[in-house]
């Protein structure tokens, strides 16, 4: 697809990977709604851009959102869903609530988000992108319910693309450990997983995965070599999970 004239949302645009998307969109003739629950004064000065403070996990925000975005970019031709958040834990007790606020946030806002751009484009091409993770295809001990959200959000696209109408698209987008703000969210002084990636790296990757309209983004290429030798040594993936559970135990104690 090609960018310019386009109407674009992005959420969590405030810092990390959403930041980086806008950074780098402002070379194009686009219009976008940036999305996250704090201010985000850095945009002021950004004739192309509209910040919108709003927590995108609700279904009232997100109709805001929307709202705002029609009246303001004149149409919305890609959404990108790059809001999101996970925990770094064992899960030692029950928290229904816990469980609740990061579905709410990582799955439910995306596909009604989804359904919000089906309705609005209902006879002209669109495209969603979302951020998921390669914790899809290599769980790691810590984030069970992160990974269940991104799993989530994955079976939903690789259905959704099927009834998807006018050659519209979804990206879905798989990046390794991140050097973001999303680390300390999940869980102050956790070790980093190996490799490691800037959100500079992935913004770019995720703006050509758009233009080339591709069905699945893999911002790292250490990991797309992974995936292939983990598939011939399956003794790999077992030996690094085991090295992660040693540092989720002793990250706990």
């Amino acid at each position: 697809m090609n960018l310019n004239g386009k109407g674009i949302i992005i959420t969590g645009t405030a810092s990390g990977i959403g930041k980086s998307l806008v950074e780098q969109l402002l070379v194009y003739d686009v219009k976008i709604l940036a999305v996250d629950k704090v201010e985000q004064p850095w945009l002021i000065d950004q004739p192309q851009v509209l910040p919108l403070q709003c927590d995108f996990s609700s279904q009232d925000n997100v109709d805001r959102a929307f709202q705002v975005a029609e009246a303001e970019l004149g149409s919305v031709d890609i959404f990108i869903g790059n809001a999101g958040f996970g925990y770094y834990e064992k899960i030692i007790k029950e928290n229904w609530k816990r469980i609740e606020k990061i579905f709410q946030t990582n799955v439910f806002a995306c596909i009604y988000a989804a359904q919000k751009m089906s309705v609005l484009n209902s006879n002209r091409k669109y495209i969603i992108a979302f951020t998921s993770s390669t914790m899809v295809e290599f769980p790691i001990p810590g984030y069970a319910l992160y990974t269940a959200t991104k799993s989530a959000l994955d079976g939903f696209a690789k259905t959704y693309r099927h009834e998807m109408s006018n050659d519209s698209k979804l990206v879905m987008v798989y990046p390794i450990t991140t050097k973001t703000q999303f680390f300390k969210t999940a869980g102050n002084n956790r070790p980093l997983e190996w490799p490691l990636q800037t959100p500079d790296q992935v913004a770019k990757a995720i703006i050509k995965g758009i233009e080339k309209e591709k069905s699945s983004v893999y911002p790292s290429k250490v990991y797309s070599w992974g995936r292939k030798v983990s598939a011939v040594i399956p003794l790999i993936p077992k030996m690094y999970m085991k090295k992660e559970l040693g540092k989720l135990n002793q990250w706990h104690e």
